[in-house]
Order: C-alpha cells, then sequence, then structure tokens
C-alpha cells in the first residue's frame, strides 16, 4: 500500500471575516487549516456581545455582494474554484438583484438566512429632512427632485461615472493584485480615463450642486474608514455595487454569519481556537531565505506550518509577532508612517418598544450641521468638535428576536479621531456617549429614549486599540488614501515566503466584501505557491491584465 505524503499545514492569526474566509479556502485546497484567535469568541471586529436578553452586533452590519458569501459556504474539500468565473452572467446581471424574500443562495440558505434591506439607508440632515436611498433609479430621482431639482442631469453623468468605474474596476477586474509597481503604471491610463484618481469629493461635487445631494453621494466610504475629502474617486464604485446587488442583513446579527462560517470551516475539517493568543511568528533560513514556518502562542506552545496567513492589525503583526532581525524592510519608523484609518466611539443600548412609533429604518445616517468641517476635524486636526455624525442601526425592525419582547437593541457608531489624538477616551468617551443619546431622544429620532433605557454601554477607541489590538485604536485598518491602494497596498504574499495578509489592511482593502476578496486572493497565491489548483487556478492573477481596482467596497 502507498502512503500517501502528510497534509501540508495553514495557520490563520485572527477569526474576523478575512481570516475565516482565508481558512475556508485553505481548507478546501487540501490545507490542514487552524485558525488561532486571543479572543474568547470569534469574529475579531464582527464579535457579538449578549447582555440582558439582548444581542448587539460590536462591528458591521451592512452586508453586499451575498454572492461572495455563497461562494465561501459551497466550497468543499478537493473541489478547486479557483479558476472559475468571479463573477458569472447571473450575477453580473443587475435584474437579479433579490429585493424581497431572502438574499442567499442554496449553499449559504444552509448555514445562515440573509434578507434584503429597503431602503438601504435613510439619509437624516440637519434641518430633519431626509433621503430613502434604495438603489432603485426612478425612486431616487424623485427624491432628488423633492430636495434639489437642479441636480437632476447631475446624477446622472454621476450614474454614468460610477457604473463605469464599477464595471471596469470591480466586475472585471476587482480581484487584481499589485506586486510589482509596474503593475501599477500599467493601468495608469486606465485610472485617468476613469476619471479615478482626484478625490472623491470632488468628483461628487461636480456632478451635484447641493450640499446635500454632495453628502448623500460622498459618506459611504465612511463605512470603510475612509475620508470622503481625499479617498480617490474609484470608490465611486460603492455606490454601484450596493445599487447593483443590494443591501442585506443577516438574521441573528453578523454573529450568525460568523458562526455559520466556522460551522462551514469545522465541517471541511478546520480548527478553531480561542481564547489563544499568538506571541510570535517563527521565521527561518530555508535555503538562504527567511520563511514564516509556524507560530508560537502566548502559553509557549508551537505549532508548524507550511502557510501562515495574517488577519490580525498589519503594523501590530510586524511589531509584536515577528523579530526585529526578520523584518528589516519594514522597521518602526516605516510602520509608524502609515496613516490609519479613523476610530469610532459605538454606543449600544436597548430600550422599550411599548407605545413607541418609530419613523426610523434598519440602517440610519443622521448627518450634522458641517460635513467638510467635521471631517477634517476627524482625520487631519485629529481633535473632538461641538458636533458630530452618526450612523444608527435598529436591527429589531427587521429581526425582534434580537431583543426582548417589545424592545429594541440598538447602536449608533460616531466616526471620531484614532489615538494619535491624545484624547483621554476615559474623560471623554462617557460625555460624548450621553450626548449622542441625549441628541436621539431630544431631536426626536427615539422620543424618551433616556426614560426607555434598559442596557446601555459602549466603546471607544481605546476598545479597538486594547481588545482588537488595532494599532492606535483605528477601526477600519490603513486608511483607503490613494498613496495606501493598489502597489501601495499591503500585499497578500508579504514578502517573507509563506506568510501571507488578509484583510482590511491588505489588497484589495476594507469593508466586508473586500475582505472576502481577499482571502480569494490570498488563496490563489497559496495555490499558485504550492502547486495545488488546476493550471487555470495557478495563473497569476494581476495587473498585467490592465486592472484599475484601486482600493475596497
Amino acid at each position: 500500500m502507498t502512503a500517501h505524503p502528510p497534509k501540508k499545514k495553514a495557520i490563520v492569526i485572527g477569526s474576523g471575516i478575512g481570516g475565516l474566509s482565508s481558512a475556508i479556502r485553505l481548507q478546501s485546497l487540501g490545507f490542514d487549516t487552524k485558525v488561532f484567535d486571543k479572543l474568547p469568541c470569534a469574529g475579531g471586529r464582527a464579535t457579538v456581545r449578549e447582555v440582558d436578553g439582548y444581542t448587539f452586533d460590536m462591528g458591521p452590519t451592512v452586508v453586499t455582494v451575498p454572492h461572495f458569501i455563497e461562494e465561501l459556504f459551497a466550497c468543499e474539500n478537493g473541489r478547486y474554484t479557483l479558476d472559475e468565473p468571479d463573477f458569472p452572467p447571473h450575477v453580473r446581471d443587475e435584474r437579479n438583484r433579490i429585493r424581497t424574500g431572502v438574499s442567499g443562495g442554496p449553499a449559504t440558505s444552509r448555514y445562515v438566512k440573509i434578507v434584503p434591506i429597503l431602503p438601504f439607508y435613510r439619509i437624516y440632515f440637519d434641518d430633519k429632512s431626509y433621503f430613502d436611498y434604495d438603489g432603485d433609479h426612478d425612486h431616487t430621482l424623485a427624491q432628488i427632485s423633492r430636495l434639489a431639482p437642479e441636480d437632476l442631469a447631475g446624477y446622472e453623468i454621476f450614474q454614468a461615472k460610477s457604473k463605469a468605474i464599477f464595471e471596469r474596476g470591480f466586475l472585471e477586474l476587482g480581484y487584481t493584485r499589485f506586486e510589482s509597481l509596474a503593475d501599477l503604471l500599467r493601468v495608469a491610463p486606465d485610472l485617468f480615463r476613469l476619471d479615478a484618481v482626484r478625490p472623491l469629493f470632488s468628483l461628487v461635487s461636480e456632478c451635484f450642486k447641493n450640499p446635500k445631494i454632495r453628502q448623500i453621494f460622498s459618506f459611504e466610504p465612511l463605512l470603510v474608514g475612509g475620508n470622503p475629502l481625499s479617498v480617490p474617486a474609484i470608490y465611486a464604485m460603492i455606490h454601484f455595487v450596493e445599487k447593483h446587488w443590494g443591501i442585506h442583513f443577516a438574521m441573528g446579527g453578523t454573529a450568525a454569519l460568523v458562526r455559520g462560517f466556522i460551522t462551514k470551516l469545522q465541517e471541511l475539517g478546520g480548527e478553531i481556537h480561542l481564547g489563544q493568543a499568538v506571541k510570535q511568528i517563527t521565521i527561518e533560513k530555508k535555503s538562504g531565505r527567511r520563511t514564516a514556518t509556524g507560530i508560537v502562542l502566548e502559553d509557549g506552545t508551537k505549532f508548524e506550518a507550511d502557510v501562515v496567513v495574517s488577519n490580525a492589525d498589519y503594523v501590530n503583526t510586524y511589531k509584536k509577532l515577528i523579530e526585529p532581525q526578520h523584518r528589516r524592510s519594514r522597521p518602526d519608523w516605516l510602520l509608524n508612517r502609515l496613516a490609519q484609518s479613523m476610530s469610532l466611539l459605538v454606543v449600544y443600548f436597548g430600550f422599550r418598544g411599548e407605545g413607541l412609533d418609530l419613523d426610523l429604518k434598519h440602517h440610519n445616517i443622521i448627518l450634522g450641521p458641517r460635513f467638510e468641517g467635521l471631517l477634517t476635524d476627524i482625520f487631519d486636526r485629529r481633535v473632538l468638535g461641538d458636533d458630530f455624525s452618526m450612523y444608527l442601526h435598529i436591527p429589531t425592525l427587521t429581526d425582534p428576536s434580537l431583543a426582548p419582547p417589545g424592545h429594541h437593541a440598538a447602536y449608533t457608531l460616531v466616526p471620531v479621531p484614532n489615538n494619535l489624538s491624545g484624547i483621554n477616551w476615559a474623560e471623554e468617551g462617557p460625555k460624548l456617549a450621553d450626548k449622542v443619546l441625549e441628541v436621539l431622544d431630544e431631536r426626536g429620532y427615539i422620543p424618551g429614549l433616556r426614560s426607555r433605557l434598559t442596557v446601555n454601554f459602549h466603546v471607544t477607541p481605546d476598545y479597538f486599540e486594547n481588545d482588537l489590538l488595532s494599532h492606535v485604536g483605528n477601526a477600519f485598518g490603513l486608511e483607503p488614501r490613494l498613496t495606501q491602494s493598489a502597489y501601495f497596498r499591503p500585499h497578500n504574499r508579504s514578502g517573507i515566503p509563506g506568510l501571507y495578509f488578509v484583510g482590511a489592511n491588505a489588497q484589495p482593502g476594507g469593508g466586508m466584501p473586500s475582505v472576502m476578496m481577499s482571502a480569494k486572493m490570498v488563496a490563489r497565491a497559496v495555490a499558485a505557491d504550492h502547486g495545488l489548483a488546476s493550471a487555470a487556478a495557478m495563473k497569476e492573477k494581476t495587473s498585467h491584465d490592465a486592472a484599475p481596482a484601486l482600493g475596497s467596497l
């Protein structure tokens, strides 16, 4: 009898969406895959907290591109799918977008129920007027006509530009890896032709005259940690990604999606180890080259691996997990120069809903009196102003099971500077959290809220820095600016053989769909490096194909 060679081993550091997505794909490629996370529960930023019968998602709640989720749940051992079309015809056709019922495909539905959300967002302005954004062309035109009829023609121009960026930069070449400066130079003509390099807010301002309409079509990069005033206009694709596939919600919260991924990984034979912090990535010289060979846990336990994938913070992976002699190309001074995204103050609260007729939606954007000035305070000046804007999430309007009967679970998220600001959050956090609840109550978004509260707690940038180990308390990884996009964003291959990066810090960027794309890009790199997939899958997909896929969703 012929003995089979032992399975190759893979280790994934971090159990966020990107880490779990990578683990599922590596396990299906034939690796013996283990996931390690210092936290007692899985999900990373997408973890969950249960308090007095309420279930609070601690992180992302906006689900787009359900096809990416379906791909993961459809993975099977020994069945290589990396060379199949990333966007098959039925996915590319906007007419197939699910608007009612269940969004997930047949594989997804075995693990989690995903439903469409309409409108995508209700966007409130400081004068209490609002705009229900749902991706429907005619409805959007009707609302623009109500708020700013002078911008109807501008909307058609913006649609044409964002659609061109979406079709070329996302549908055709969204999975492109930029691994050399030459790759970037090859696509420069496309980037300029698409008008995708200048700041997004500049592009939007050229299309629209009314300040409200400008805010509607430029706020979305904030959902991935980007400053609308400075992110490249390639981020106009976010508008069309949402328009094309809609906004969705995992019943039971994002944590239900995380549980589904864990179940899938374990069914494939993979393992997840929670409450086990990684202390070091081991680097050894093999054939004269430094190579990642495994990890050491805080308790001293060692695990060998052929592949190590870090879903952890990029700066902290180098600073805290790799010994200095093995990262001479990534010294502290260079890592410290990387621009980190903004951070967040998030207030989680439960409240009694009896006799309360809420004029709110599942996803609400509540804009303050300033837009450009507030963004400058957060990203450039790193100060707290007297005003703020927020994202208000009330999932119990869709899924009442997340709160006790007759109650609502909610959170409101306020963009704030990261910890380079030097702000004392132990002092300023409670004051800002109280002010947020006061605005929701006294401005009538949730009348009588403070007398209805049953649960109330908050997190600050200190939570992101100390609990999630995000450098300087960033909430979204590296800031998605032009100089940290494409080739200039950390590569999926680290440069150290055997070590790969996945998630918001790596190519293509932040946001739930992008980190799932990042996992597929890592799997393709690993498959090519280890000769595990079909010839088509092993073919390197780099920007020799001329890709303007600059960033994230």
